[in-house]
């Protein structure tokens, strides 16, 4: 039986084999799975622009939900909350309304979701908040200060839509001044 004597660095040139056989193929393979628009305008595709541009308007301003809900626009431009975007508690327009139709109700916040939507802005734990602006809370405090139940939701007080309307009319009723706590 013959002696079997492998050449010296034999092992090197299988594995320079493979690795150039794999370096082949992924270039092959990324050549034929990039699509032709990279690298148009730097190290992304060029048609993503314009893919972009076509794609399907998600969010609108607060002036085409109010164009069709005139009772809170009236409410929502005197109050306080006239530079929150509606869709950031009610959610996209998209979901509402297509083609001028509507196709769907937004969902309406209940109960505990109520002081949750409240409590991303005014929730005093958040310090990044400017005081000057925004009107902070803690809550169960700010409750027992105003003497009532800590299980009250924020709307039990105060109009989503303008906090403050409801407020300055019980004030009006009972004869009680500006409270700026």
């Amino acid at each position: 039986m013959p002696e079997y004597k492998s050449k010296p660095y034999s092992h090197v040139v299988r594995i320079l084999l493979i690795l150039i056989t794999v370096g082949v193929v992924g270039v092959a393979v990324r050549a034929m799975v990039l699509p032709k628009s990279f690298g148009q305008y730097g190290h992304y595709r060029g048609t993503a622009i314009e893919d972009e541009m076509n794609r399907p308007i998600r969010n609108g301003t607060n002036a085409s939900c109010l164009a069709c809900h005139p009772y809170i626009r009236e409410m929502h431009m005197e109050g306080v909350h006239k530079t929150v975007s509606c869709e950031f508690c009610h959610g996209p327009v998209a979901d509402h309304v297509k083609d001028g139709k509507v196709i769907a109700g937004l969902p309406k916040k209940q109960g505990k979701e109520i002081k949750r939507l409240c409590l991303r802005c005014h929730n005093q734990i958040i310090r990044a908040r400017p005081k000057e602006s925004i009107k902070m809370i803690s809550m169960p405090q700010h409750l027992e200060q105003k003497h009532v139940r800590v299980d009250h939701n924020c709307n039990q007080c105060h109009n989503v839509h303008a906090p403050l309307m409801w407020v300055k009319e019980a004030r009006a009723i009972v004869g009680v001044g500006e409270d700026n706590r």
